[in-house]
């Protein structure tokens, strides 16, 4: 096994790009963990605060580290050489598995000399160390994994699962949200056997996830905590061992499902019009593949209850519940949850999902084909904007609902909402704008992405804790929240003035050069032997 295994980490450790990524994620997480210990240290936030945070953290880099790079591994015609070979299609995927999961665990283990300071200062025992190490690891392989499988099932396993999804995200919101404290009535009156298992589910799911266990981690003595913390890891642990196996089963079927699909005639089959912008149509279609409707449709469907409460205001019915949304309310209310919407609306416009290519070569090759054509930059540029649009529209508009709910009921007038609109609106050019420089200038998305969507809300919530609320208004997503909050006219506009001037200069200057850009770029790596 050691000698199947030891091929794929020296492949990794000899790869610049690989390198580059996981010395960059490793500053990422040191500059996150670094934050959050001089907020504890000043009281800005809590020990469960940081915990939440750190898993938050652990989850984006499983997904960075493991999840996009096994993704990936299917899309490359080479990994046809070693399907072939008296290598295993199943070790192959996990001896990738295991290259992630080392890589997870050395950038949570560089965050620990920070930790180790958190105890000597006395904000944190000797056993939270094992728990802000161990869970955020657990749940980064669980989601690097999780992603993984997910991608290699068939279409009609995925379509199955998504419908059953739907069903349980409607079930949660109906009962979890909008009965929410007044559930145990209703189980009462259900048969008595039926009302125990109702009730112990959504017991069980607010208080065995992830989250959950990390806040009664924090809050309880370690005595108390430690058999639910082990129970549970161990299950998750058994999880992420259930994702591998299932994932290791089925790279050669999604390979060959990927590239060797019979050809089936689809004339009669209704579909977008292609009209003169095929590019577009194509980098629309691409991203369709895996739209994540399920994390929209919860979020929509969190927003329409959410802007529904608002609206009601104290004639909302007693029988519903309003403790979910009190919650809310605390800890940042629509500001809050429409900021967020707005940074996950800009996700695909970061990251540029619908031009950008996993590798140099698939690059290449799909670079030596359009560079052919008479298509210009701003070609490329509507192609990366309705992509973008196409996978982020869904949490626009469940923003811009949010809004119109906070002005109906009073909370805000009609000057602040649109404020707040062009605000987000704003945030979402710059984003793209970025996005799209990078990738007319061949860099790698993903960090840029992470520091964006991630980094720059972290930063805004950092400066607005410690105080520094003028600041946070000049960080695009602090922008968004202040509008909406109820800021001074000049806070906001500061940093919307800011977003606006930066976004058109990139603009102008990223079409001009992108065409030179592209071809400079495709000039220099077309032929080379890179290792990715």
């Amino acid at each position: 096994m050691g000698e199947t295994f030891l091929p794929f980490f020296v492949l990794a450790a000899q790869s610049s790009h690989r390198q580059a990524t996981f010395r960059k994620t490793v500053v990422a997480h040191l500059l996150v963990l670094t934050a959050c210990t001089g907020f504890l240290i000043n009281g800005q936030i809590t020990s469960a605060l940081l915990g939440h945070l750190l898993l938050v953290a652990g989850i984006v880099e499983g997904a960075a580290l493991i999840g996009w790079r096994l993704t990936q591994l299917p899309k490359s015609r080479a990994l046809e050489f070693l399907l072939v070979s008296s290598l295993k299609p199943g070790r192959v995927l996990i001896a990738e598995a295991f290259v992630g999961l080392s890589q997870l665990a050395l950038v949570i283990a560089a965050g620990l000399p920070l930790l180790i300071f958190l105890v000597v200062e006395g904000k944190l025992l000797a056993l939270d160390l094992f728990v802000l190490a161990i869970l955020p690891f657990t749940w980064g392989m669980i989601t690097g994994l999780g992603l993984t499988a997910w991608a290699f099932e068939p279409f009609v396993i995925r379509r199955w699962a998504e419908r059953g999804t739907l069903a349980l995200v409607i079930l949660y919101l109906g009962f979890g949200v909008i009965v929410g404290e007044h559930l145990y009535e209703l189980a009462r009156g259900l048969p008595k056997d039926i009302g125990v298992l109702f009730i112990n589910t959504f017991e069980g799911f607010h208080l065995y996830n992830p989250f959950g266990l990390m806040d009664f981690w924090m809050k309880q003595a370690p005595v108390v905590a430690l058999e639910r913390m082990l129970w549970v890891e161990a299950a998750s642990l058994g999880g992420g061992v259930l994702l591998l196996i299932r994932a290791a089963g089925r790279l050669k079927g999604h390979f060959h499902e990927r590239h060797y699909r019979p050809v089936a005639d689809v004339s009669q089959k209704g579909r977008d019009r292609i009209d003169d912008r095929p590019l577009s149509w194509w980098a629309v279609r691409r991203v369709q593949e895996y739209s994540g409707r399920i994390n929209l449709w919860l979020a929509a469907g969190f927003g329409l209850a959410y802007a529904a409460y608002t609206v009601a205001g104290p004639h909302w019915p007693a029988w519903m519940g309003c403790r979910v949304f009190e919650f809310f309310e605390y800890a940042g209310g629509i500001p809050g949850i429409a900021a967020a919407l707005m940074v996950l609306a800009a996700v695909p416009a970061a990251f540029q999902y619908g031009l950008w290519d996993s590798t140099v070569q698939d690059r290449c090759r799909r670079l030596e084909l359009l560079l052919l054509t008479r298509l210009d930059a701003h070609d490329y540029w509507h192609a990366a904007a309705s992509a973008a649009w196409r996978r982020g529209r869904g949490y626009f508009m469940t923003a811009v609902l949010l809004w119109l709910a906070a002005t109906l009921a009073g909370k805000i007038d009609v000057a602040a909402m649109i404020a707040t609109f062009a605000a987000g609106v704003l945030l979402w050019s710059l984003y793209f704008t970025l996005g799209f420089r990078a990738f007319s200038r061949g860099l790698q998305a993903n960090m840029l992405g992470i520091l964006l969507t991630i980094g720059l809300p972290l930063s805004a919530y950092g400066l607005h804790r410690a105080g520094w609320t003028n600041l946070a208004s000049l960080v695009p997503p602090g922008s968004v929240y202040r509008t909406a909050a109820g800021s001074m006219p000049w806070e906001w506009l500061a940093g919307s003035i800011l977003a606006g001037t930066l976004t058109l200069i990139l603009a102008r200057s990223t079409l001009r050069r992108c065409d030179a850009e592209l071809r400079r770029w495709y000039a220099q790596n077309h032929g080379r032997g890179i290792v990715n």
